[in-house]
């Protein structure tokens, strides 16, 4: 009867703790994409604040890479001096929303992709639109907050 009781005990103890599991985690991973989505909404609203290449600096990880008239910039600081001594981004606008968000299972790395809207001026003044799809590769730094890796 002992072995009966504390077995039944046992068991009910763990399928509490994995439905709790199970929902802590889904709710982890759903307040991890929000995270992401609110990072993305707050890089786009600074792109077109505080300028394009400002927000490119802020969010970028350190080690970040970009890919450019196919070539690779690798790191913040050569991401800001492209993006900053450019024509192509003065008085340029970039819009963009994630269409879709995943999250790794520990919560380290995420991604997105969706539609940009890219609008600029041309070298003879006529403003011009690109549009395109953007994939962005996000790593959660050690304050928590989210910088790109690649974008």
């Amino acid at each position: 009867m002992w072995i009966t009781n504390n077995l039944r005990i046992i068991i009910q103890a763990t399928l509490i703790f994995t439905v709790y599991s199970c929902t802590v985690n889904h709710m982890t991973e759903s307040s991890l994409k929000q995270d992401i989505i609110n990072t993305e909404k707050a890089f786009e609203k600074m792109a077109n604040e505080e300028g394009i290449a400002e927000a490119f600096y802020y969010y970028a990880d350190t080690n970040a890479v970009i890919q450019r008239n196919n070539q690779l910039i690798k790191g913040k600081s050569n991401i800001y001096h492209l993006i900053k001594t450019n024509e192509i981004y003065y008085q340029a606008t970039l819009k963009w929303a994630p269409d879709f968000v995943d999250v790794s299972t520990d919560g380290t790395l995420a991604y997105t992709y969706g539609n940009y809207i890219f609008e600029y001026y041309d070298k003879d003044s006529i403003r011009q639109t690109s549009t395109g799809i953007f994939h962005t590769v996000w790593k959660r730094q050690e304050d928590n907050s989210w910088k790109f890796v690649w974008d």
